[in-house]
């Protein structure tokens, strides 16, 4: 099915109290997960949500919250870290605080998939300019992580317009497929669902 044909069809269905995500499923085949390690952050046309972006930053922003080195060690307790974490998005990083960071908070930040990364979230400047530009590209972005031989990635939300939804749609598949050791022979399927409905399958 074309993907315009698939949005259709998934709006069809019993409509829910909220306002769905839409999904991306891609199904791979003959790709050793654990070698090929596919993680990559993909910059997309249209904002999905504001996102709640944290800093860990030498010096307090009025633009992010800030979590300076010597707020670090109150994060001991497993509360207080496991909230910060469900609490916030993403988390951004000065260049300079990055190993004390992967101490304090790598073993939770990294499961979650949070973990301030070079591809989108250290920086080497703390000025506002730049802090609002990353800000900005962190609204507009996308992770993407392979655990398992099917990744499911948030493409947009059902209120948004079918072509803002296919330009995301094609910008992301191209970019995880480019990741690919093989490409498009790595891909079984491609899905698409939204949040309470069954998966349909489409053509890219």
């Amino acid at each position: 099915m074309k993907l315009n044909e698939a949005l259709i069809e998934l709006r069809k269905q019993k409509e829910r109290k909220f306002n769905q995500t839409v999904d991306l499923i891609i199904n791979l085949k003959d790709v050793d997960i654990k070698k090929a390690n596919i993680s990559l952050v993909v910059d997309i046309p249209h904002k999905i949500k504001d996102k709640k972006v944290c800093g860990f930053l030498t010096t307090k922003s009025e633009l992010v919250k800030t979590i300076t080195k010597p707020d670090f060690k109150k994060y001991t307790d497993k509360a207080l870290l496991r909230n910060l974490v469900n609490g916030y998005d993403f988390f951004i990083a000065h260049a300079s605080l990055m190993p004390a960071v992967a101490t304090a908070f790598g073993k939770v930040l990294g499961p979650a998939g949070k973990m301030p990364s070079p591809q989108l979230g250290i920086i080497t400047q703390e000025n506002p300019e730049v802090i609002k530009q990353l800000i900005d590209r962190i609204s507009k972005s996308v992770k993407v992580r392979a655990k398992e031989a099917s990744i499911k990635i948030p493409v947009g939300k059902a209120n948004m317009k079918d072509e803002e939804l296919i330009e995301n749609i094609k910008v992301i598949y191209d970019a995880v497929v480019n990741a690919l050791p093989t490409k498009k022979e790595n891909v079984k399927k491609v899905l698409l669902k939204l949040t309470m409905t069954k998966p349909i399958g489409v053509e890219l």
